[in-house]
């Protein structure tokens, strides 16, 4: 049976107490495709590699998805009412800033895709460390991902320059 609409301000009213940090997410539809709403703030600096495209729509107000294209860091903003797609493998970290709200759909995983979470080096851009899992439950997944990583110091060093790799973004500036 097919659902009803969904009717955004009403969803929002009655349950953005459901968006918390780290992530801010829920799946709203997680079928043909997974549809997740998002909200502000969080606090991540993973940048997450997911081998299906994802397509960013903010709803309200702006955020900065911080991306590795081609090598190179660099900050694609996204401002109210513009929509994005993120192309497959594309490492990127949503930032997502206090009362904003977005929607992110994704596709499906194949059985054999393995999603990767990772963090670069603020100081000098190393990989500091990597997470890989086949994605069954995205919210989850990653939380459990980004917590565990936040409570080992180890992980956390870099290898190159012994810099401690942050858990919030430094130096962002809202779009």
């Amino acid at each position: 049976m097919l659902s009803s609409p969904l009717n955004m301000p009403k969803w929002l009213e009655e349950n953005s107490h459901l968006l918390k940090p780290p992530i801010n997410n829920y799946c709203v539809y997680n079928k043909d495709v997974t549809v997740m709403i998002v909200g502000g703030p969080n606090a991540r600096t993973d940048y997450h590699i997911n081998t299906t495209a994802e397509w960013f729509y903010q709803y309200k107000g702006s955020m900065l998805l911080k991306v590795v294209d081609e090598g190179k860091h660099r900050d694609i903003p996204i401002r109210e009412g513009e929509m994005f797609l993120l192309p497959p493998d594309t490492p990127h970290n949503p930032i997502r800033f206090a009362n904003t709200v977005g929607i992110v759909l994704e596709q499906p995983r194949p059985e054999d895709s393995v999603d990767t979470l990772r963090w670069y080096c603020q100081n000098c851009g190393e990989i500091v460390h990597e997470a890989s899992f086949h994605c069954t439950d995205l919210g989850s997944q990653i939380k459990d991902a980004v917590n565990a990583f936040r409570d080992d110091h180890e992980r956390r060093k870099c290898k190159n320059c012994g810099e401690l790799a942050e858990m919030v973004p430094k130096n962002v500036v809202q779009p």
